[in-house]
């Protein structure tokens, strides 16, 4: 599974050490993370979500869509991604 968060970091105008202090991580951790090289919680990916203003499931490029279902990169559990009601 890939992360989106580059392309959206580009998208926005945004760079890496801006997102790193709006949640509170250094810029190296959130390099490493981003290049895939170290694997954060999911309540890391959700504080990424939230600085980007993006659904949580945009920052992943590997999604069953039909299902709304990814896989943990961290522990490899499957996740159903449901709305907000």
């Amino acid at each position: 599974m890939g992360l989106r968060i580059k392309d959206i970091l580009k998208a926005k105008g945004m760079q890496v050490s801006e997102l790193a202090t709006l949640i509170n991580i250094t810029p190296q951790n959130l390099s490493k993370l981003i290049n895939e090289k170290t694997k954060p919680s999911i309540e890391t990916y959700e504080r990424i979500a939230i600085a980007l203003d993006v659904p949580f499931i945009a920052l992943f490029d590997e999604v069953h869509t039909k299902d709304n279902i990814i896989k943990c990169p961290n522990c490899g559990t499957e996740l159903e991604i449901k709305k907000k009601e």
